[in-house]
């Protein structure tokens, strides 16, 4: 019988009475191999502490206290008097944070990274392992470092498939009725570990689902499925009750927060179908993305990317923007690490908006600037509408300044800044 393949995010077990819900939504079921995150806002205390450590900052061991004292607490609340057992088992995951941080960094933060922050995942998929035991739900813990092969390209790591076929079957096999392990995290050949990238464990499921032939993944959120936007953005949100694989490429591309950009190639490649369900009413039906034998009509769907730049160049020479000077913008792109979202040129100047968290950003600009003239906006939106019509177009940037606006057919993409009257 083919595997099914569960995925809950840190919101999913944010708390004890999460576990509690969650554990009757696995009870009575078999053939699973689920995937957990990192427990709610863990994720951010860890990288938190990777630049207190990466940096030699005096608070790095209040920052590893904090994140051990929330896990204790979690453990106590989800296990009552039967606590100690499983924090005594918890805690070898702690002294190897603790060993981490005890020693000097190297000088290569992604790896650094991908060495702390990966805890996250483990902690929590070990205390969700013991839960579902202590509910007489019977399940195999899983390490994923043992079975997802990547590439060496630390916190955005490539699967490698052939590596990782082997492992995964061998591991997650037929033989296991229920099993637990993480998403986001894998191992590099020579045993480093990796992260797949922000928000990994879709992919994660994913490629599980992809490795296994299985029958189906479902992605458990706290939202009805996929909706036409985020509904802490828009108050108008409505859930789309299907999408094809394409058009959730095309959302994710976009940003659609719901699912991770490389979620969903994998199952395309076999036919597997996805589901987005609600874990606070798992009854519902939620959203399936699947192979479709007809053209979607969707109503305008709206995603937001805040925290975006607008960079302006131009050539010192007074050159054209020709494909010299684009070859050595876009490389000094790939070089920092800057995610472009939108480009726009002239004949002597080009524009992109990258993303705005990129702690290369400051060695970016003084390299660009060697060559070209160089200007930016912080702090500015980047909206996308697929599907957009007159009035989606104006409930959007009414009131708001463009900076930079781009259509096509059936996607308009708008980058805002504050209101013109600011």
């Amino acid at each position: 019988m083919r595997k099914r393949i569960y995925k809950f995010g840190g919101a999913s077990v944010k708390d004890a009475q999460s576990l509690e819900n969650i554990s009757e939504i696995i009870k009575n079921q078999d053939n699973l191999c689920i995937v957990v995150s990192a427990i709610g806002k863990t994720t951010n205390a860890l990288e938190g502490l990777v630049n207190s450590y990466f940096n030699n900052l005096a608070n790095k061991f209040d920052l590893f206290s904090g994140i051990f004292d929330f896990h204790y607490k979690y453990i106590d609340d989800a296990f009552g008097e039967s606590s100690e057992p499983v924090k005594k088992k918890v805690s070898v995951f702690f002294d190897e944070i603790k060993q981490i941080i005890d020693r000097t960094p190297s000088e290569n933060f992604d790896k650094e990274y991908d060495s702390l922050v990966s805890y996250g995942e483990m902690v929590s998929t070990f205390i969700f392992s013991e839960y579902l035991n202590s509910k007489g739900i019977k399940n195999t813990f899983i390490d994923a470092r043992e079975i997802i092969v990547t590439d060496n390209n630390h916190r955005d790591a490539k699967i490698l498939w052939d590596k990782s076929f082997e492992p995964v079957n061998k591991v997650v096999g037929d033989g296991l009725s229920v099993c637990v392990t993480q998403g986001f995290i894998g191992r590099t050949v020579s045993g480093e570990v990796t992260t797949l990238g922000r928000e990994g464990s879709d992919y994660s499921a994913s490629a599980l689902a992809y490795l296994l032939d299985a029958e189906s993944v479902t992605i458990w959120k706290d939202v009805p499925g996929i909706m036409n936007a985020d509904p802490a953005w828009c108050s108008f949100a409505q859930k789309l009750d299907v999408l094809s694989y394409l058009e959730a490429i095309e959302l994710a591309f976009y940003g659609a927060k719901v699912i991770h950009p490389k979620t969903i190639k994998p199952i395309e490649n076999k036919d597997i179908p996805l589901y987005v369900k609600s874990f606070q009413n798992p009854e519902e039906s939620g959203t399936v993305i699947k192979k479709l034998d007809y053209k979607l009509k969707l109503i305008p769907v709206y995603i937001l990317k805040d925290n975006q730049v607008l960079i302006s160049i131009s050539p010192k020479d007074f050159s054209f923007i020709v494909e010299e000077n684009m070859s050595k913008i876009f490389g000094l792109f790939a070089q920092y690490k800057a995610k472009v979202n939108i480009t726009q040129n002239s004949a002597i100047s080009f524009s992109a908006s990258i993303d705005g968290d990129s702690r290369n950003f400051d060695l970016l600009i003084k390299e660009l600037q060697k060559e070209f003239f160089v200007r930016y906006n912080r702090n500015l939106e980047l909206v996308t509408i697929r599907y957009y019509d007159d009035n989606s177009v104006q409930k959007m940037t009414a009131g708001r300044k463009v900076l930079m606006e781009q259509k096509s057919r059936t996607t308009a993409r708008f980058l805002l800044g504050q209101s013109e009257n600011q």
